[in-house]
């Protein structure tokens, strides 16, 4: 395993971090499988692990925590503000209760990086700032961020903490991957850094050295080596809808078709020549991905291991 820091953390954080969306007790509520994903993640050096409010997985990685003992082991982020039935959970109150809740379902007195899940352009970034460092202030959240927040928000926001002699945002969740994300897999407010379009927000990212803790990384499964270009059917169950929807598209099927040369070259798989591209480039690139096996635990490790040279990476997204 490879790790980095942020400012504010004081444990390293893994390269591969461990999505949680999909950590949950089976039909009998048993967590015995969740937890040795979980375990095993652990194992293979993975020791930071994301999650949000509206996956519902909080209170059950708070479960495995407890029972393990393990919490001054682990980075923890989760996500909040994401807006409900009654809209946007960006202005202070919400946020606050947001943040409150995590910390009970997490049962924890600290989260280690809290990142706002969604933006809000009517709610003042002072607000946004206020609300997250009084938190930070009192040692219940150790660094914050925004996930789908753009460049323009981030630098409106850092220029306010640093006026005011604030903590600022220190990491930053957008997509970013090998995949072009064509439609916004979860409605509006999802942000992408990925393709030709955004050469110029990676390059803020640059100069900024704001790290990027990228979800979505092998396109929720498109790059998984379930499918191929050839064999791919809207119909197939072998990817989920949101899959189909944002990254099932010629730009990104070229590209596929790309990624399987290049690892049948290398001799790994596609999913990990994906996970590989990510951290081909200057960006501080985390990789957020779901796990379903230790296979795919094991993979993803192996993954850091892949080197793409700058040609190689310039190639596969020609």
């Amino acid at each position: 395993m490879k790790y980095g820091r942020i400012a504010g953390i004081d444990k390293e954080i893994s390269r591969i971090i461990f999505g949680t969306m999909i950590i949950h007790p089976d039909e009998n509520g048993s967590y015995d499988r969740v937890f040795s994903l979980l375990d095993s993640a652990m194992e293979n050096g993975i020791t930071t692990f994301d999650t949000a409010k509206v996956y519902g997985s909080e209170p059950n990685i708070g479960k495995w925590m407890k029972e393990r003992d393990n919490r001054s082991d682990v980075v923890i982020i989760t996500k909040g503000a994401h807006p409900d039935e009654n809209g946007s959970r960006v202005p202070a109150a919400k946020l606050a209760e947001d943040i409150e809740n995590s910390l009970r379902q997490l049962q924890t007195d600290y989260i280690d990086i809290y990142m706002l899940h969604r933006d809000d352009l009517t709610v003042p970034v002072s607000d946004i700032m206020d609300t997250l460092n009084r938190y930070v202030g009192s040692g219940a959240i150790k660094a914050i961020g925004g996930s789908n927040w753009t460049v323009e928000r981030f630098t409106e926001a850092n220029n306010y903490a640093l006026e005011k002699g604030l903590t600022p945002f220190t990491a930053s969740s957008p997509n970013y991957g090998l995949a072009v994300q064509v439609e916004n897999p979860w409605g509006d407010g999802c942000i992408s850094i990925s393709g030709p379009e955004n050469d110029v927000v990676r390059k803020w990212y640059v100069e900024n050295n704001m790290p990027v803790f990228a979800y979505s990384s092998i396109a929720r499964g498109f790059f998984s080596g379930r499918v191929t270009s050839s064999d791919y059917s809207p119909d197939t169950d072998k990817l989920d809808d949101v899959c189909k929807y944002a990254y099932c598209h010629p730009v990104n099927f070229k590209r596929l078709d790309k990624a399987y040369t290049l690892a049948e070259k290398k001799g790994v798989t596609v999913a990990e020549i994906a996970i590989a591209y990510c951290f081909a480039g200057e960006l501080d690139v985390y990789a957020l991905l779901g796990a379903e096996s230790l296979l795919e635990i094991n993979s993803a490790v192996k993954a850091l291991d892949v080197e793409i040279t700058p040609e190689e990476a310039a190639w596969l997204v020609e």
